[in-house]
């Protein structure tokens, strides 16, 4: 993910020679304040710098969100994993990923990366077919054929479209303006989520099937990757802040890859 370094004020011991230039203690407490301020000044500008026009709307979704993990998904996804084994977890993940294929595809291809979409494709056909429907993963094993995610949001990002401002979305946690209008674009690509007039292109047939295997691909995720948000977390002196940084930081890298 990425490497994050809180930095503040702090006084090191230092040992002056004595000397007629020695500073007094008074004269030491004046130089720790001034630059100290520098700094404050320099940090403090650093942080205006972030465009964040619903800063206290995130800090109330942030706050739901990571309720509603400890409370409701974190139970559930160990209740989940003590009735389902690992493996069988795994080949659902891959079976759900596989059923992706049209947004990796058509976003490789927009974004000019023909050799990835033609990776995808071929991914696609030999782990839904040999790998029975994408439960399991011989593109990968035998023919070392790896995927290459790509969603609107990153494709907007390569053609050098910005962020916009942050927007943290129940339920579904950080996104920014950029990355909700590429949900939206991902949707009508996405066999998973249910589109009025593209029912026979979708598996869900109403809007409650499509919840429920959102859900359920939300709770299969989260077993297999026991606490690593309790793990990310536990350094964030302040939550929101953080979480924001850590999902911006980590949409730039993957719109260099």
């Amino acid at each position: 993910m990425t490497v994050f370094i809180f930095q503040g004020c702090s006084i090191k011991n230092v040992s002056f020679l004595q000397t007629k230039d020695t500073p007094t203690k008074q004269e030491s407490c004046l130089i720790c304040e001034d630059d100290t301020s520098e700094f404050d000044d320099e940090f403090g500008e650093a942080d205006q710098e972030i465009f964040d026009p619903l800063s206290g709307y995130n800090r109330l979704a942030t706050s739901f969100n990571d309720t509603l993990f400890i409370h409701i998904l974190d139970p559930l996804s160990k209740g989940y994993a003590y009735i389902l084994p690992e493996g069988a977890r795994n080949s659902l993940a891959r079976a759900l990923h596989n059923i992706q294929f049209p947004i990796r595809f058509t976003n490789n291809i927009l974004q000019g990366k023909f050799q990835n979409a033609s990776d995808e494709l071929e991914r696609f056909i030999v782990n839904t077919t040999v790998g029975v429907v994408g439960l399991f993963d011989p593109a990968k094993e035998y023919m070392h054929i790896t995927a290459h995610n790509e969603d609107f949001g990153q494709t907007l990002g390569y053609y050098g479209i910005g962020t916009g401002f942050h927007i943290v979305i129940p339920v579904l946690g950080p996104s920014n303006l950029r990355d909700i209008i590429g949900l939206t674009a991902d949707g009508y690509l996405s066999p998973l989520l249910y589109q009025k007039g593209l029912k026979h292109y979708k598996i869900p047939q109403n809007y409650t099937q499509a919840l429920s295997i959102y859900a359920l691909d939300a709770v299969n995720k989260n077993t297999l990757h026991p606490g690593a948000y309790e793990s990310l977390k536990k350094d964030a002196i302040d939550l929101y802040p953080f979480l924001r940084d850590v999902y911006e930081q980590k949409r730039d890298a993957d719109i260099k890859q």
